[in-house]
């Protein structure tokens, strides 16, 4: 299978720390984005483990351009609400300048997790729910796809009350989906 591109937006009023630390959700569980995909909790799971054992990270990237790393990722977890990140911007590489710059002056707000589908089904919405990707890299961009997923600068919580309402949601779909069986 090809590298996909899964796009989330950082936030209203983001901003970049003095040490360039950016923190929060590049991906958010049971929500579907544009393109109708809805990532399932424990998705990226194995993913992780194995880069862990490989003592590999994902990759910071500016706009999954693998020629471009702007930054490093330290920590890179799933949760009970998503993919969480935190890492810096290199700000000693013109594009880690230039991304704190943007991001500074609003002009970047979006995330994309760039990945391998290893294995998905299709829900009775007709969206695609994946099951179990491969992360690659954890990018910058212009456009994202997934507006309710946040990223923040350090200090910056992430919206909250809509992450459970849209977990709310899902556990209301599955159980309407159970119901039907």
């Amino acid at each position: 299978m090809d590298l996909e591109h899964k796009f989330a937006r950082f936030g209203d009023g983001l901003s970049v720390t003095e040490d360039a630390v950016i923190e929060g959700y590049a991906s958010l569980f049971g929500q579907a984005d544009q393109g109708s995909d809805v990532v399932q909790r424990g998705a990226y799971r194995g993913s992780l483990d194995t880069l862990a054992k490989a003592g590999r990270r994902v990759k910071m990237l500016w706009q999954h351009d693998p020629a471009q790393p702007i930054g490093v990722w330290d920590e890179v977890r799933e949760d009970e609400h998503g993919l969480w990140v935190k890492g810096r911007l290199l700000e000693s590489t013109q594009k880690g300048r230039e991304a704190a710059e943007l991001i500074r002056a609003g002009a970047m707000d979006g995330l994309s997790i760039g990945y391998r589908t290893k294995r998905a089904v299709k829900n009775d919405k007709g969206q695609r729910v994946l099951t179990e990707l491969e992360l690659w890299e954890v990018s910058l961009v212009t456009f994202p796809m997934l507006p309710s997923a946040r990223v923040a600068a350090k200090g910056i919580e992430p919206d909250v009350e809509n992450t459970w309402r849209s977990i709310a949601e899902v556990f209301n779909d599955a159980r309407q989906e159970l119901a039907r069986t």
